[in-house]
C-alpha cells in the first residue's frame, strides 16, 4: 500500500500539469500563428501538425503500461517533460526552416510534433496514474480541478510572458523565447516531482496484473466493461467539447461583428467560466464525497446537459443577432464545460484505481488515447463542416447553428452515456482476465 499524497504534493504533481501547458501551447498557439502570419505559410501546415500530434498520443497506452511495470511513476514523467521540451525547440527550429528549406523544414517539423505527441503521451498518463493511485477518493475531485487549474494558469503564464519578450519578433528572439520557456518548465517539473512519489512508498507501484504483455493487457482493460463504457464516454464529450474551439471567434466575428480584440475578451469570459465550474467541482465534489465515483455522476450528468443547453443558447443567439447577451451564454456554456470536464478527470482517477491491480497507468493511456482522438478530430470536424454548411445552405448563421445543434445533441449523448459510468466496478475483470492470460 503506498501512502497517500497530501495537498502539497497535490499541489507540486499540479506544477508539472503547469509546464506540461507551457509547453504545448508553444507548438498548438504560438507557432500556429508565426507560420501563418509572420512566415506566411498555408494555415493548414501547422493544423496538420497539430493533428499529427494528437495522432501520436494513441501511443498513451503503451506509455502507461510501461509506468505500470515500473517501481516509480516520476522517471516516466521526467523523461516525457524532457522530450516534449526538445520536441518544442526542434518545432521552433523547423517553423523557421520550412520557409527557406521546405523539404527539410518539413521533416524536421513532423519529427518535432512526434516528439511532442510522444513527450506529452508518456508524462501526463504517468502523471494522472500517479494522482489515480496516490489521492485519497474523498480529495480526488479537489486534485482534478487543482491540477487542472494550474495546467491552464501555466498556458495563460506563459502565453503572457512570451507575448512580452517576442516582440519585435525576429526568428532569433523566437528560438531564444521557446527555448527559454522549455527549459524552465522542464526545471520547475524536475523540482515538482522530486520526492513527491518515493518520500513515502511503501511498495512498489507495480502489481502482479501489471506483468501481463501489453497486447493482453490492453484487450482486457478493454473487455471491462465499465473501462470500455468510459472510454466511448470520454470520446463523445470530449469531440462534442473540442468542436467548438474553431469555431466561437468566428461566430462572434461573422454573426456579431466583434473586432478581433473583442472576440479574444470573448474567449477570455469563456475561460474564466470554465475554471469556475472547475473550482465549483473541486469544492462540492469533495464535500458530498461518497465511497464509490458514483458522487461524480450527477455533477458529469448536470456539466453535459448545462453544456448542451449553453450550446442551444448560442443556437438561439445566431438567429437573434445584434442584442443577444454573447457574453452570458459563452460564459455559461464554458461554466457547464468546466464542470463536466473536471468531475470526468476524477472518475477517470476513481476508475483507473478501482481495485489497485497496478494497470491504473494503461487505464488512464487508453482514456488519455480516447481523448486525443475526439480532440483531433473534433476540432477538425468543427472548422470542416461550418465550411461545407456555409456552402450547402448559402447562409452563415444557419450554418454556425446548425454546428452548434450537432453539438448540443452529443452533448445530451454524453449525459445520457454518463448515467452508467461507475455502474461496473472498473478492473475487476481486468485483473482476472490478465491473471488468467499472464
Amino acid at each position: 500500500m503506498t501512502g497517500h499524497l497530501g495537498w502539497g504534493g497535490i499541489i507540486r504533481l499540479g506544477l508539472v500539469q503547469s509546464s506540461l501547458g507551457a509547453i504545448v501551447m508553444l507548438a498548438t498557439s504560438l507557432l500556429n500563428r508565426v507560420m501563418v502570419v509572420e512566415f506566411a505559410l498555408p494555415a493548414l501546415i501547422p493544423a496538420a501538425l497539430v493533428a499529427w500530434h494528437y495522432a501520436v498520443q494513441l501511443s498513451r497506452p503503451r506509455w502507461g503500461h510501461g509506468s505500470d511495470r515500473g517501481n516509480r511513476r516520476t522517471p516516466w514523467i521526467i523523461g516525457g517533460m524532457g522530450v516534449l521540451a526538445m520536441g518544442a525547440i526542434l518545432a521552433t527550429d523547423a517553423a523557421v526552416m520550412i520557409a527557406s528549406q521546405p523539404v527539410a523544414g518539413m521533416l524536421l517539423a513532423v519529427l518535432a510534433y512526434s516528439m511532442i505527441g510522444a513527450g506529452v503521451g508518456a508524462s501526463g498518463t504517468s502523471l494522472l496514474a500517479l494522482l489515480a493511485t496516490r489521492t485519497k477518493s474523498e480529495r480526488r475531485p479537489a486534485a482534478a480541478a487543482t491540477t487542472w487549474i494550474m495546467m491552464v494558469m501555466g498556458i495563460v503564464a506563459a502565453a503572457g510572458i512570451t507575448g512580452q519578450l517576442i516582440d519585435p519578433f525576429s526568428p532569433a528572439r523566437l528560438a531564444m523565447v521557446a527555448s527559454g520557456v522549455a527549459l524552465v518548465a522542464f526545471v520547475v517539473t524536475l523540482f515538482a516531482v522530486r520526492g513527491v512519489e518515493g518520500a513515502s512508498v511503501v511498495q512498489p507501484v507495480a502489481a502482479p496484473a501489471s506483468n501481463a504483455p501489453f497486447g493482453v493487457a490492453i484487450r482486457a482493460i478493454w473487455n471491462d466493461p465499465a473501462a470500455r463504457h468510459f472510454s466511448i464516454f470520454v470520446f463523445v464529450s470530449m469531440f462534442a467539447y473540442s468542436t467548438q474551439d474553431m469555431i466561437l471567434e468566428p461566430m462572434a466575428g461573422l454573426v456579431f461583428g466583434y473586432t478581433p480584440g473583442q472576440s479574444t475578451s470573448l474567449a477570455g469570459v469563456q475561460h474564466m467560466g470554465v475554471l469556475l465550474g472547475m473550482i465549483l467541482v473541486g469544492v462540492g465534489g469533495g464535500a458530498f464525497r461518497k465511497r464509490s465515483g458514483l458522487a461524480m455522476r450527477p455533477w458529469i450528468v448536470g456539466g453535459c446537459v448545462g453544456s448542451a443547453i449553453a450550446l442551444a443558447g448560442l443556437s438561439t443567439g445566431v438567429m437573434a443577432g445584434q442584442g443577444w447577451p454573447l457574453g452570458a451564454t459563452v460564459f455559461g456554456l464554458g461554466f457547464a464545460n468546466g464542470v463536466f470536464a473536471v468531475a470526468a478527470i476524477a472518475s477517470m482517477m476513481d476508475l483507473a484505481g478501482a481495485d489497485g491491480g497496478g494497470s491504473e497507468g494503461i487505464r488512464m493511456g487508453l482514456w488519455g488515447a480516447s481523448q486525443a482522438i475526439a480532440f483531433g478530430l473534433g476540432g477538425f470536424s468543427g472548422a470542416a463542416g461550418l465550411d461545407a454548411l456555409r456552402n450547402l445552405l448559402g447562409s452563415t448563421p444557419m450554418a454556425f447553428v446548425t454546428v452548434f445543434a450537432v453539438e448540443a445533441g452529443l452533448f445530451l449523448i454524453a449525459a445520457g452515456l454518463a448515467t452508467g459510468v461507475g455502474k461496473q466496478r472498473a478492473g475487476s475483470a481486468t485483473s482476472e482476465r490478465m491473471g488468467a492470460t499472464a
